[in-house]
């Protein structure tokens, strides 16, 4: 009997393919995430779940799965899984690394060009029909060629956006628990700084860290008011990370120039004050939504769940304890 796996999204043609012939496939057909109550329902005898990063995979969830040898999550995140609890019944936990870092850091850089150079804005105002001609103070915005930016979290996909800001000769800080070393700084022309420096001097400040309890509201209140009055924060990382209604008092007051994100704290939740705000640019999770790299991680969550069928240990495991 082939074993059966629960997929709580519809994923792309081909890795559905792939899992299709190693296993009994039950699909979420519904446009939207699954609901704790229906994985409780249908996860009993199901040995592995595919989920997404807005599924909400708690240990009342988890313990309804018996069978359950993995979750695959098909996301990087994966604040949205009890981990604690999937490691206490020994269920695989992976994720999806590296197959969306540089669809990610595209996305962040069209933030920063977006709210940078009033794109949105600019593009509203064409379409209600309100222009009326050439002028030389229209919609004038700021300048990202030789300005500083300040990247928070120097993994891959920070990597990625010092890449891509050395095109625009940009200088570059970062900041991390701890400085990379120095051939890896010269390699991408960057400078380690503390958070305090970094919000001092950059002009852009990305953000591009995991969500844990350390990270939760990073940027509140005292850490806006460092930042320069002309600057502007991004965030394609996790919403929580922002303290959200510090960050609107902050755009308000004219604290911060101005804010782009594709992630907030409370999704899909948005506060109201920001839906107001023109100089904020708003994008709904969308980091990593290219045709090719949402196939790529499907991909990569389908062969996390293939290996664990095989018996042998998935290649993106999050809690490898559970096999020592």
């Amino acid at each position: 009997m082939a074993p059966k796996v629960l997929v709580t999204r519809i994923i792309p043609e081909r890795p559905l393919a792939l899992l299709q012939e190693k296993a009994e496939v039950s699909i979420n057909l519904e446009d939207q995430a699954m609901p704790a109550e229906e994985m409780i329902a249908q996860l009993p005898r199901k040995v592995a779940l595919l989920s997404m990063g807005g599924d909400q995979i708690s240990a009342k969830v988890l313990e309804t799965g018996k069978d359950l040898k993995i979750v695959a999550n098909d996301a990087v995140g994966f604040n949205n899984i009890d981990l604690a609890a999937a490691t206490r019944w020994k269920i695989a936990v992976t994720n999806t690394p590296d197959v969306l870092t540089d669809t990610t850091a595209d996305l962040t850089f069209a933030l920063i060009l977006g709210v940078a150079r009033r794109v949105a804005e600019a593009d509203r105002f064409v379409r209600a029909g309100k222009w009326v001609g050439w002028k030389p103070d229209l919609f004038l915005g700021s300048d990202i060629y030789g300005k500083t930016l300040g990247i928070i979290g120097f993994g891959r996909i920070g990597m990625a956006m010092a890449q891509r800001a050395l095109g625009f000769k940009m200088q570059i800080l970062y900041t991390d628990v701890r400085p990379i070393e120095r051939s890896v700084e010269e390699r991408y022309r960057v400078k380690f700084a503390s958070l305090k420096e970094l919000l001092r001097e950059a002009d852009f400040v990305t953000l591009h860290v995991s969500l844990t309890p350390e990270t939760t509201h990073l940027i509140a209140r005292e850490e806006l008011g460092m930042m320069k009055r002309t600057a502007f924060l991004l965030n394609a990382s996790r919403g929580p990370v922002i303290d959200e209604k510090a960050l609107v008092e902050a755009l308000k007051s004219g604290m911060i120039a101005g804010a782009g994100l594709d992630v907030f704290e409370e999704e899909p939740r948005v506060t109201p004050e920001l839906l107001l705000m023109e100089n904020v640019l708003l994008l709904p999770h969308i980091g990593s939504a290219t045709f090719e790299t949402r196939e790529k991680m499907a991909f990569v969550a389908v062969n996390n769940i293939l290996s664990v069928l095989r018996g042998e240990i998935p290649p993106n495991i999050l809690n490898p304890e559970i096999y020592r």
